[in-house]
């Protein structure tokens, strides 16, 4: 169609999926008024009106809806072409979108991200953190190139590879510390600290104590692992994390760690990304990196004495 850009189709494609003119601005870093007039003009290009201006929320026509699912195939495509271009190229270079899940980006992606600019001087890492969901649902929109989450997704449009397995670690108290570590029925009768609901992690906290999301008890919330880990200081508490989330997250706290008794609740970390994608390979690579960081462990801390005030990594027996 004569005078349709990619341009017009990239600003639909934010506002359909934003359904605000605002925020659908913000994400094409271009202002408000700007939008609205590629909009008209859009719709002058079509002769048909697109989108249902509304005073709080924007609206799509059946056009418009039609519209954009199409738009969606199209900027997806180019993008691989995009992408089969780059794969022409050694080492890996320009723009690349990685999304993290909250329980692994503060520990995993600063180091991931050193050694992939120190290894790809030509490398752009644009990172984002965001729960699962919203990970799968931008990787398979386009708006990621690759995701690091807990497997499995079970996403028949998407490539699963393993990374590394972790434990999940019981935080306590302090003055708890010499207590026996507690079975999951034990745990059943304590309060436990979780993460809201949204988190991977917690749903696998309650699949291991074998608690339902929905049922009703003398349970916290809290939207951080460190938040969680604090209250646990507090004396508020229990906690689960992941094991990666330690030395980080009880550097600062007056627990204790302890590892549970078996069979141990673990998680798989991996890496995922669209099966079509020209950049297979050098996704590969960037797992067999993150594996590396994994192995090397290079952040991790020696075990600390209980009167340190810090974590004290306990065995399943509770001795250091």
């Amino acid at each position: 169609m004569k005078g349709l850009t990619l341009k017009h189709l990239r600003y639909f494609e934010a506002l359909s999926r934003h359904r605000h003119f605002g925020h659908a601005a913000e994400a094409c870093a271009i202002s408000q008024p700007a939008l609205s007039v590629q909009m008209k003009e859009l719709e002058a290009l079509l002769g048909a009106p697109l989108i249902e201006r509304g005073p709080r929320k924007v609206g799509l026509s059946p056009l418009g809806e039609a519209l954009a699912e199409r738009a969606r195939d199209i900027l997806g495509a180019v993008d691989e072409l995009d992408d089969l271009v780059r794969a022409s190229h050694e080492p890996l270079a320009g723009r690349l979108r990685i999304g993290v899940i909250p329980t692994a980006a503060p520990y995993l992606l600063p180091r991931l991200i050193r050694e992939l600019t120190d290894r790809y001087a030509n490398l752009d890492p644009r990172p984002r953190e965001a729960v699962t969901r919203t990970l799968i649902e931008d990787l398979r929109e386009g708006r990621l190139d690759l995701a690091i989450v807990a497997l499995p997704v079970s996403e028949v449009t998407l490539h699963e590879e393993p990374l590394f397995d972790e434990e999940f670690m019981l935080v306590r108290s302090q003055a708890d510390a010499d207590d026996p570590i507690p079975n999951p029925e034990t745990l059943r009768e304590m309060r436990l600290l979780l993460l809201e609901e949204g988190h991977c992690f917690r749903d696998q906290a309650l699949s291991f104590c074998q608690l339902s999301s929905s049922l009703p008890r003398d349970l916290m919330e809290g939207s951080s692992l460190s938040t969680l880990v604090q209250m646990v200081s507090a004396g508020i508490g229990v906690t689960l994390i992941p094991e990666m989330a330690v030395p980080v997250e009880t550097r600062s706290a007056c627990v204790s760690v302890a590892r549970l008794p078996p069979p141990r609740p673990k998680r798989t970390i991996g890496m995922i990304w669209r099966k079509t994608t020209p950049l297979a390979g050098q996704f590969e690579r960037i797992a067999q990196i993150t594996r590396g960081i994994w192995e090397c462990g290079d952040d991790q801390p020696a075990a600390q004495s209980p009167d340190s005030g810090a974590a004290n990594i306990l065995s399943p027996n509770g001795t250091t």
